[in-house]
Order: C-alpha cells, then sequence, then structure tokens
C-alpha cells in the first residue's frame, strides 16, 4: 500500500553544488544534480510505500526533469528573495509539503536531492523503523546534516530546520534520531570526496552515465 509522499527540493541549476567548482564546470555540475535527481527519484519511486513525488525548484530545467519523471512539481515561493540559503530551503520544502497535504492528511518524507547510492531498501527501512505520528530525522554521513525526515500522520505541524547542524536541531525539535545503516541514504553529495565514496557504494545509471562522460 502506498502511504507516503516524497519531497524533495532542487536550486537554480546555475547556483548548485559549487563546492565542486574546482573539478567540474559550470555546465558539468548542472547535468550531475539533474542526474543525482534522475536517481534518487528512481529509487524513491522504487519503494513500495511511496505513492507520490513533490519536486519544489525555481528551475525549469528542474522542473521538466520532475516531470518526465511523474513527479508534482511546486515553484519555489523564496527563489527570488534576499533569505539566505538554509531559509529558501526550509520555505521550498514547507511549501511542498503544505501542497502535498492540501490533498489529506499523508506521511511525509523529505529527502535530499543528491543521494545517488541511495538503495530502495535502505529508504523502505528507515521509513518502516520511524514511529506513528513521529518526526523522524536521518543523519547524514557527516553526523551534521539531515539526509531525510520523515514525518507520519498525525506528526503535526512540520517545521524544517536544513541548514548548519540541521541534525542537531532537528533532534532538539523532537525529532527521533534513526540509526539503521543505510550508506546510500546518509550520502548526499556535496564535494568531490563525497562523488568518490558514492562511486564506491555504487551509482544510479544517470549519474553513472554523467560521470563516465567526465572522465570518471
Amino acid at each position: 500500500m502506498s502511504t507516503a509522499h516524497v519531497v524533495i527540493a532542487v536550486k537554480h541549476l546555475a547556483t548548485a553544488k559549487t563546492r565542486l567548482a574546482d573539478s567540474f564546470s559550470e555546465a558539468d555540475r548542472a547535468r550531475l544534480v539533474v542526474a543525482m535527481l534522475r536517481d534518487t527519484i528512481h529509487a524513491a519511486r522504487a519503494v513500495d510505500a511511496v505513492g507520490s513525488i513533490t519536486v519544489v525548484t525555481p528551475d525549469p530545467t528542474v522542473a521538466e526533469v520532475a516531470v518526465e519523471l511523474g513527479a508534482r512539481v511546486v515553484d519555489d515561493p523564496a527563489a527570488d528573495d534576499d533569505e539566505d540559503s538554509a531559509d529558501r530551503l526550509n520555505s521550498a520544502f514547507a511549501a511542498a509539503v503544505t501542497s502535498a497535504r492540501s490533498e489529506g492528511e499523508l506521511d511525509i518524507i523529505v529527502l535530499q536531492a543528491d543521494l545517488p547510492a541511495l538503495r530502495p531498501g535502505e529508504l523502505a527501512q528507515a521509513y518502516e523503523s520511524a514511529g506513528p505520528a513521529s518526526r523522524s530525522v536521518v543523519t547524514d554521513h557527516h553526523g551534521t546534516g539531515t539526509a531525510a525526515l520523515i514525518l507520519k500522520a498525525g506528526a503535526g505541524d512540520f517545521t524544517p530546520l536544513f541548514g548548519p547542524a540541521s541534525a542537531s536541531r532537528h533532534r532538539q525539535s523532537g525529532a527521533h534520531d534513526l540509526d539503521g545503516h543505510w550508506p546510500g541514504l546518509r550520502l548526499d553529495v556535496d564535494t568531490i570526496d563525497d562523488v568518490r565514496q558514492a562511486l564506491s557504494l555504487g551509482v544510479g545509471t544517470a549519474t553513472t552515465e554523467v560521470l563516465r562522460t567526465l572522465g570518471w
């Protein structure tokens, strides 16, 4: 039975993954971001509990890809605001969750867009391990960020706290820390070392193809 709705946020491709600027050109970074999004969505789609996906973005290319993959698209409401990047991300997630829940109370999985080594079984296990009417956080591989935030129906208001030390802030706000062994789910790619680590785990077909064309 499909009971969960996945929410993913993606910024403008022109400003994405700047920490990879020493290794990839802006155009190649954009291709990599789109490829990782494709692999993340494909992995999430393969989870039986996932019934639908929303992508919130200000970028028309990302929106086109999301629609192609069967996701709903929500415009990023803060894309042109003067908010800092963390505030914009939290506004984007809040808008997407509000849109998803406009059709009724749902379980929500807030997921990073750059999880090219994600395995469907990892996401399924994380979702199943989250208790009823709870908020749960999956800490990223650095131990500080949030790879996923799971809100079961009845958990109450959604208050995203993404940004620096987000995992700690989510826990302090009452979210339970899920401690399963899910290396692909925890590996959001921001640096060149993350790219290498993702390759060692095994990435999806879209990311594999882009990296192959870049000589990896």
